[in-house]
């Protein structure tokens, strides 16, 4: 199924723009200077990826400024995927509005912070309880019809919010957590996409860490790296995919295969997954994400490993 994503990108890895934005706190994974940034985002150019996923959220503004400053001069050779909703105050206390005055207000902020005329696609970030999806959809289909974005899409979304923000404008990409221990996307999300040919791209690919075994029971974070502080993350169920990877990951050795090679060939495996999002904090981290698509996991070693 060709796709929006499938048409621009050569390789379905997207990079995940909260991964060089640590230290601007919000929603970060640790500490990177911007020049250490630049260089890891021309690499990751060098090395073909194409698709560069961020929002405000991430380093509160961080995130788009460096994406911004590095592609500055080589615009349309990527694709910059950004998002409304997800604000703060002043004090930086996080909040979630899809108020129209509020996507308005952000979507001219993130142009500025990447310093562009345009985004590729720009995204409603999460579902607003107060606020009718049609209302904010309205503001980004004003936006699409001036030049200033050129697609749009929805985040961790749902069948009712995708059927009326279509009432306003082409919903052409859905972006929602998918990985090999959370899955509830298969069900609920990835039909939608085949309906309606709208491209996936899979957030939470490598269950922060938890899949490719570099996050450990005993792994202590930087207070940069929001799984420091974050509630979600304290409170997520985290023994149990521990005790998990305990079975897993002597099974795939045996195999020749590492975790990440199972965590980017499981979602790979589902043929409406476009591409999958992962964040990087360096050059042997991307290289090591780029290897995985080389050593796919054969899909009945995938489906043993998942009765587990």
């Amino acid at each position: 199924m060709e796709t929006l994503l499938s048409k621009f990108s050569k390789i379905p890895i997207s990079f995940g723009g909260a991964s060089i934005s640590g230290e601007g706190a919000g929603y970060g994974f640790g500490d990177i200077s911007e020049s250490e940034a630049i260089k890891l985002l021309h690499y990751a150019q060098e090395r073909g990826i194409q698709i560069y996923d961020t929002a405000p959220i991430y380093g509160f503004g961080e995130s788009e400024k460096r994406i911004g400053k590095a592609f500055k001069k080589r615009r349309d050779e990527v694709f910059i995927v950004s998002k409304s909703g997800v604000t703060w105050a002043k004090n930086k206390r996080v909040d979630m509005s899809n108020d129209p005055k509020v996507t308005e207000s952000m979507l001219i902020q993130s142009l500025r912070d990447l310093d562009s005329d345009y985004i590729d696609l720009y995204m409603v970030h999460w579902p607003d309880a107060r606020v009718d999806i049609r209302r904010p959809m309205e503001v980004l289909a004003k936006a699409q019809a001036q030049g200033k974005i050129k697609h749009i899409g929805l985040c961790n979304t749902n069948k009712e919010d995708f059927i009326l923000a279509s009432e306003v404008a082409k919903i052409e990409t859905i972006q929602s957590q998918l990985n090999f221990f959370e899955r509830e996307s298969v069900d609920s999300i990835l039909p939608i996409c085949k309906e309606f040919s709208a491209s996936f791209m899979s957030w939470g690919t490598l269950d922060k860490g938890i899949l490719t075994g570099r996050v450990t029971r005993d792994r202590k974070f930087d207070r940069d790296d929001c799984r420091s502080w974050a509630p979600w993350w304290k409170q997520m169920d985290k023994e149990s995919k521990f005790k998990k990877m305990d079975i897993i990951t002597p099974i795939l050795r045996e195999k020749e295969h590492t975790p990440l090679e199972l965590a980017i060939s499981y979602n790979l495996s589902l043929k409406e997954v476009t591409t999958v999002l992962c964040g990087a904090r360096n050059a042997n981290q991307l290289d090591g994400l780029l290897d995985a698509l080389e050593k796919r996991v054969d899909p009945v070693l995938i489906e043993e490993l998942s009765k587990i």
